[in-house]
């Protein structure tokens, strides 16, 4: 069942002149759509889809189905399709490190992985990295039979590109989270240079914090001192926030990092929350 639901949308514009491209963010807790029309800069459409539990993959691909079905927008021929997996089961490898005949090595040890798993990577071309992460094939095999060619990436990877391309990547230290529905990113930053990438699975607002200032305290960086920046599903109105704003001075929410516009019913409420899939073109 799906519990939260988060639409901002416009009617279907058939132009046949248009570029238009297509981004899916997807984890067993949800999904997320964007469509921008490349050829004015501007997202037409956004949705988002909050499950009340985590799903397994079969009844992920039931649910992307029915979106696909349920709006015209997704209907629509698109230049260009990106899927984003947003789990926990990647790992970042220094490049001159990484090797592709021993890719499953890099997830064994911190990700629990089957055999049949098939496993992908992005490269990191900002801080010459390499993402390890496994995909879901049943999801790839679908897009694909509506599509045909497509990419895909881990979410971490657009996110630390991001992050590290933005003016967050400066000289003094700053900590940047990303929250999901019981899941959370963060990425450290010292001297515009990555510290630290690492997600966690939480139940509580006390499991987050706890996780968020040990981190922060094995990394030598002061709650006091340091800048705390957040994305993703979370607001002021947040326990998540208010825990966060209690224990750590300086807190505040991203700044986009990207120029669009937006069509007036598309525009979303709190750009901080659409993040990750808007910086994904």
């Amino acid at each position: 069942m799906v519990t939260g639901l988060k639409i901002t949308q416009t009617s279907n514009k058939l132009n046949t002149n248009s570029i238009k491209e297509l981004s899916i963010q997807i984890s067993l807790n949800g999904l997320s759509f964007c469509v921008l029309n490349r050829s004015t800069h501007t997202i037409e459409f956004l949705i988002s889809e909050h499950f009340d539990k985590k799903l397994p993959p079969f009844a992920l691909l039931e649910k992307l189905k029915a979106a696909f079905s349920l709006y015209a927008e997704l209907q629509d021929d698109f230049n260009s399709v990106l899927i984003i997996y947003q789990n926990e089961l990647s790992t970042l490898v220094p490049k001159e490190l990484f090797d592709k005949d021993t890719i499953a090595d890099y997830l064994k040890f911190n990700s629990k992985i089957l055999k049949s798993d098939y496993i992908s990577f992005d490269e990191i071309a900002i801080n010459s990295s390499v993402n390890v992460f496994v995909p879901l094939v049943n999801i790839n095999n679908y897009i694909f039979e509506n599509f045909g060619s497509f990419k895909y990436k881990h979410a971490s990877s657009i996110l630390v590109d991001s992050i590290l391309q933005s003016n967050y990547s400066s000289k003094e230290e700053k900590v940047v989270l990303n929250l999901s529905s019981g899941y959370f990113e963060m990425i450290a930053l010292n001297e515009g240079k990555l510290q630290l990438y690492n997600s966690f699975e939480f139940d509580t607002k006390e499991d987050f914090i706890y996780y968020v200032l040990f981190t922060m305290e094995q990394l030598k960086m002061s709650p006091e001192q340091v800048e705390v920046v957040l994305s993703g599903e979370i607001d002021e109105t947040s326990e998540l926030y208010q825990i966060a704003y209690h224990y750590i001075r300086n807190v505040s929410f991203i700044k986009p990092g990207y120029t669009f516009a937006f069509e007036e019913q598309s525009k979303p409420s709190l750009v901080h929350q659409d993040y990750l899939i808007l910086n994904s073109f």
